[in-house]
């Protein structure tokens, strides 16, 4: 997901969107573990939306304390 569209979300959005994220993440680390995983750079793929997605939610929440 682009970086654009995370944006739009509301911290709410975004939090679901992170453990939606982490989910999926550990299900690949899961096919990984069992050698059923062929392209491992979805790992990193994820690993990379998961840290976007919570460095834009921390923007917000320090929005929202201001």
């Amino acid at each position: 997901m682009k970086t654009t569209e995370l944006r739009q979300k509301d911290v709410a959005g975004l939090k679901a969107e992170v453990a939606s994220l982490q989910k999926t993440h550990f299900g690949l680390r899961m096919q990984k573990g069992m050698q059923q995983l062929n392209n491992t750079t979805t790992l990193k793929l994820t690993r990379r939306e998961i840290a976007r997605a919570k460095t834009i939610l921390g923007e917000k929440l320090a929005q929202e304390a201001k």
